[in-house]
């Protein structure tokens, strides 16, 4: 049977977290302290997973079957909804795995791959960052 909104505000704190099934994999669980998290469980892979859809009251009800709705569809997609959320929060990263680059003082920058360390002083770092915003020609660069 689903949920409904005044079941869970009369959901109340126990000794131990307990969940409420709305649906479809997703459930609200109560913890000791009284928070409601959202929660998902799909099989991706042959494996179980769990996504976080929000915290109770923040995110309401029906906001929360929305984003199981949007979990659903990503997962009937092939894709796996926690990958597609996480890639959504997180920046975009270098090209490339294990790529790292830093700005140090005075405008240094170290570019770090696994088997490469590239460190250009700052003068050089302006160059670079001239050229590639094609503020100059190449041949003023080399």
């Amino acid at each position: 049977m689903p949920l409904t909104d005044a079941a869970i505000v009369n959901a109340k704190p126990k000794a131990r977290a307990y969940k409420l099934a709305d649906g479809a994999g997703m459930y609200l669980l109560v913890r000791p302290g009284g928070a409601k998290y959202w929660r998902l469980k799909y099989h991706y892979a042959g494996k179980e997973k769990l996504v976080s859809l929000g915290v109770y009251p923040e995110v309401s009800l029906t906001q929360a079957r929305s984003a199981r709705d949007w979990a659903r569809g990503v997962l009937e997609s092939g894709n796996n909804p926690s990958d597609v959320k996480r890639g959504a929060r997180e920046r975009p990263r270098a090209a490339g795995t294990g790529v790292r680059m830093t700005l140090g003082t005075k405008g240094a920058l170290t570019i770090k791959t696994p088997s490469l360390i590239v460190r250009l002083a700052g003068p050089q770092t302006d160059a670079l960052r001239e050229l590639l915003l094609g503020n100059k020609p190449l041949e003023a660069k080399c």
